[in-house]
Order: C-alpha cells, then structure tokens, then sequence
C-alpha cells in the first residue's frame, strides 16, 4: 500500500508540474545532419518514459543527467519526415502521461545555400540599448529585474529592435550594407545588463528589445532593403541568473565546479610550446568575471546544445553570418565541431572571431586553412583585424619615424604572409570595448576621415560603429557605458538628430556626409573588393597603395604632413603607365604625372 502511495505521488507531482523547458522546441526537416538532441527540463523528469510516435521521427536514446530534472533525447529525423507537431509522451510510473510538443517546420528554400557576409559588404555595429527607443512600453517589463536608468552610463537606455527597424533605411543609405549587434538576447541580471554578454535565455530576445518575433521580422525587413544580419553569439560563458544555474544537468555543467576562479587572460598558451597544463586550464576553464559562468564545452550535452542553438538562429531569424565573442577562451576541440558542424549547414556563411591581440600569428593561428606546427585545424572563416587597428591609431597620432606613425600601417599588412585569407579579416577602426575613433585621433576631422578612408580601400572587410559616422567621442571617461553613447534622434525629446540631420553641428554634419559618400562609393568600387594589394613604404609622411584586378587600379595616398604635399607618379612607375590621368572619385579632380594631397590628407585616385 506505501508503495503505491508514493507511487501515485510521483505520478500527480508530474502531472501537475508539467514540463517547464524543452529546447529547442522547433526544429526543421531538411538539414543536412538528421540528429537532434532536445532538452527537456521538469520536476522529476528523469523518472518518466518518453515516447515518439511521428512518422519518419525516431526517438533513438535517453540520457539522463545527474539532476532527475532534466533529460536529453536523441532523435532521428528521416528526410521522409512531414512538418508538423511531434508529440512526446512522457509516462510516469503511474501511469501518468504529460506531453509536450515539438514543432518540425519545413526548411526554408536554399537555406542551406545563402550567402554571408563578404569583401563587398560594410558592417555596422550597433549597441542595441543605445540605437534608438522605437517602443517605450518595452523600456520596463513584468519579467526583467533591472528597470529603465537612462541617466545612468551603466544603466538600461530604452534601445530596441523597433528603433533598430525604424531607422533600416537610414542605415542603408549611409552606404552599410551588413548589421551587427551586440546580444540581443535575455539578460535577466539586476543590473548592468544593457550590453547583452551575460545571457540568461539562449532561445530568447530580452523582452525589454522585443522578441523573436520582432528579431525575425527586423531581419526579414533588413533583407528587403539589401541588408544582412550578424548575430553576436557567445558560446564561452552565460549569466549567473540563467535559468538553468539553480539546477545544472550535470556537475560537470560549469566549469571549475561551478565557482569564480578568474581567467588568466594569457590566450598565448593555444600556441606556446612551452606552456603548462595549469596555465592552459586557467586560460580556458577560468571565468571573465563573477556574474559570467564559464562553461564546459567537454561536457558533450553542452558543447551539442551551444551547436544546436546557434544553428537555431541562424535557422530561425535568417542570417547571414556570425560574430562569436571571447573566441580564444573555449575549448579548442569544441571550436573546432562547433564551426564544421556549421558550415556543414551553411557552407557559404561567414563567420568572425574575437581574438584580442595585436601579435598576427596568435590571429593568424585561428583562421580556417591555417597550417600549424601543432597540427591544430579550426574552421573560422574570419577574424577581427586587432593588428591593423592598433596600427591605424598609430600611424595616424605618432610622430613619423622609421618604426612610427605611417610605418605601422606599412608593417602590420606586411604581416598578411601569416594568413590564411587576410581579403576576409574584419578592418575597424573602433568597436564597443575601445575608445571612440574620434577620441583615438584627439578629435581631428582630417585624422578622422584618413582613417575611414583606409579601411574603405585597404583589404578586409570594413566595420564601422554606429555614432562613428558623426564623430560621437568619449574624450572624458573610457567606461564602457560612456563610449557606449547614445545615439542622438534616438530617443523622444533629443534636441540633435543624427538620423535626419537636424540641429547637427557643423562638424558632425561634414563627417557624416564624408562617411555617405564614401561607403556608398565602396558598394560599386569591386575593385577594392577583390582586387590585389600592393604598397609602398612610407617616406616622407607620405604612405601609398594600390588596389587592382582585370579591370580597374586605385591609387591611394595618404599624407601625414600638416602642408599640402606633391605626389610625383613617376616615383610609382611600377603601377602607374606613363602619362597615365588620374581621378579623384570622391572630388571628381584629375591629375597627370604629379598629384597634390592636402596636409593631414588623402586622395583615392582611379588610374585611366
């Protein structure tokens, strides 16, 4: 009789706590590799027998955790398999029966076909909580704990996806044809959760920005005007109030036993030959900060649900490419399946890794093709270019010198024999962790617009960060919160508007209108897309490069002088045929033989 008491106990303790997660919830047919493993969380889950009854559906193998709230099912799902709900039954040893559903959708057409982001495209960088407040009733909501603080740098600012959405048109006529935001998804934390690195929800956009829904249909709207997405992904860390840190699957879920212990930083021992076990482990198994859990990509039902998620999304929201943060501080083998087993969903998508140095090899090391004293292979198509940054904001503050100022630039490309495929490095000038570009130069416009103009013609794929177009500065404070500024026109009241132009001061006004012009130049330049590089060394404050193909040649100089300096192309008689005329092709001058820059200046000039 006690037997069964307990038992009819078990049973209804089931039946009335449902299931409270089982992710991910929609899959599609179609994809290439057929296995899904799904995630199911509930009181006591692991004592009930699941069950699949869906035609070309296989429930293939349970595991069960070290938690018995959680289960992970392996599933088959056959190419005859028809969209639809699938139902799994869980049965409890009562007899009991909770079920939950799985929706299988059909693939979109040519998915697995769409193309990412390339040498073609211009990426802008938005922070998402400081673009633009399109809804203020999602500035605070029932579920999130930190509430709106505009006055506060580190505070909630009311950005969102509508704001992002509102203002598509402007972000394509300012010539950028590729979106990146930082996370966009839950980040459930008492505070300082606008920047979006401290994930609480992998399969939900924080509801204070919107939801899937908005996310999916923001991208669906992108694509109409010609606009890709990229998504941020962080597949090293979550938030410390992420659902599943109350209960984790297994021990093993977090690592360092679930405690802070800080990372080392010293993402050098990937390659040092000489580094030791303990100091490799700090690198990848330490945490970034206390409210970051790192997690353990050995264990394999966490290294399956990063891959499973990510894929989702790409699935799901229709992207075209990836940034992945804190790249170095996984696990190397995980990056490795993580990034194969992509691509073999989406051979053309692009990816980007966040690799923070300046030392070329260590970045060099990660690129996909890179051949390796270690034998170590990874599949990342691009990386961020920290090498050629530093070195642009060198070049352009330094005093000239055989190893200063424009010489940077002329050594860091020289380092381009390291990569795999430098044409695919990511090229900025700033991004949301540095300060301003604008802060960078000490607020000079010629310095400044020297500088877009290098990353428009140089080779790599060019980033720019939103305000970086009106020159938004953070001269008084390098916190995250400061550089991280709002954009003006963002919000109801603001008296400058960067989106209309309104009650810009001059200064803004000429950068923005120089930034247009250029970037929207770049979109038909295939030159400066594809072309061959080839540079000269610096003298005299003058640097000059040239970008060619079949078709076309650009000649590009920039002159570090404070006076106007004469170009003579005699002294580029390699590159330029005698008596050749030159363009300007954002001034429309021509020039024959000998070309004027101005001080503090550059030209781009189209070799006829």
């Amino acid at each position: 009789m006690k037997k069964i008491f307990l038992l009819l106990l078990l049973s209804l303790s089931l039946h009335a706590q449902e299931i409270q997660r089982l992710e991910p919830a929609v899959w599609w047919t179609g994809m290439h590799n057929p296995e899904l493993q799904v995630l199911v969380y509930g009181k006591n889950i692991s004592q009930a027998r699941p069950a699949v009854k869906y035609a070309g559906v296989k429930l293939v193998k349970v595991h069960k955790a070290d938690s018995p709230n959680y289960l992970f099912l392996d599933l088959r799902i056959e190419k005859s398999a028809q969209a639809g709900d699938v139902k799994i039954d869980f049965t409890s040893a009562g007899g009991k029966v909770v079920s939950h559903v799985l929706k299988l959708e059909n693939r979109t057409p040519n998915s697995a076909a769409r193309k990412g982001f390339d040498n073609s495209d211009v990426i802008y960088l938005i922070t998402p909580d400081r673009f633009a407040n399109g809804d203020v009733n999602n500035d605070n909501t029932p579920d999130t704990r930190e509430k709106l603080n505009r006055a506060h740098y580190n505070g909630r600012h009311g950005g969102d996806i509508r704001g992002i959405t509102d203002h598509l048109t402007y972000i394509r006529d300012m010539g950028f044809t590729t979106l990146w935001s930082m996370p966009l998804l839950e980040n459930n934390l008492k505070e300082v959760t606008y920047h979006g690195y401290s994930i609480t929800d992998y399969y939900k956009i924080d509801p204070r920005y919107g939801s899937n829904e908005s996310f999916k249909d923001m991208v669906s709207q992108s694509k109409a005007l010609g606009l890709k997405w990229i998504m941020d992904v962080i597949p090293n860390h979550c938030g410390i109030d992420h659902w599943w840190m109350a209960d984790v699957p297994f021990a093993d879920w977090i690592n360092n036993g679930g405690k802070f212990r800080p990372t080392n930083h010293r993402r050098e021992v990937h390659q040092d030959i000489h580094a030791s076990e303990k100091d490799k482990e700090a690198m990848k198994g330490g945490w970034f900060v206390p409210s970051m859990p790192d997690l353990n990509q050995r264990n394999p039902f966490m290294a399956r649900y990063l891959t499973q998620n990510t894929i989702w999304w790409i699935e799901y929201a229709g992207l075209s490419g990836l940034r992945v943060d804190t790249w170095p501080y996984s696990e190397k083998a995980f990056l490795t399946q993580w990034m194969k087993d992509i691509l073999m969903e989406y051979p053309n998508l692009n990816v980007v890794g966040e690799e923070w140095t300046t030392k070329a090899n260590t970045i060099a090391y990660w690129q996909k093709g890179k051949q390796n004293p270690d034998g170590y292979q990874t599949w990342i198509p691009s990386m961020m270019d920290f090498p050629l940054q530093a070195a642009l904001s060198q070049a352009l503050t330094e005093k000239e010198g055989f190893h200063s100022g424009l010489a940077r630039l002329y050594q860091a490309l020289s380092d381009d024999y390291l990569y795999p495929a430098p044409d695919n490095l990511v090229v900025f000038a700033d991004n949301h962790d540095m300060n301003r570009f604008f802060t960078q130069v000490k607020e000079d416009p010629r310095l400044f617009k020297m500088g877009l103009a290098l990353l428009a013609t140089v080779r790599g794929i060019p980033q720019i960060y939103y305000g970086t177009e009106i020159g938004i500065g953070n001269p008084d404070s390098e916190e995250h919160g400061v550089l991280r500024a709002d954009m003006p026109g963002g919000w109801p009241g603001d008296q400058r508007n960067a989106f209309t132009g309104a009650n810009l001061t001059p200064l803004q006004k000429d950068l923005q209108d120089f930034t247009r012009q250029l970037f929207n130049w770049r979109k038909t330049a295939t030159v400066v897309h594809t072309g061959k590089l080839v540079h000269f060394v610096p003298e005299n404050g003058i640097y000059s490069y040239f970008r060619f193909d079949g078709q076309k040649k650009l000649w590009v100089i920039f002159n570090k002088n404070e006076e106007e300096t004469v170009v003579k192309s005699s002294d580029y008689a390699e590159m330029i045929p005698d008596g050749a005329q030159v363009k300007d092709v954002l001034d429309g001058s021509s020039w024959q033989k000998e070309v004027k820059v101005a001080g503090k200046g550059f030209r781009i000039l189209e070799v006829k």
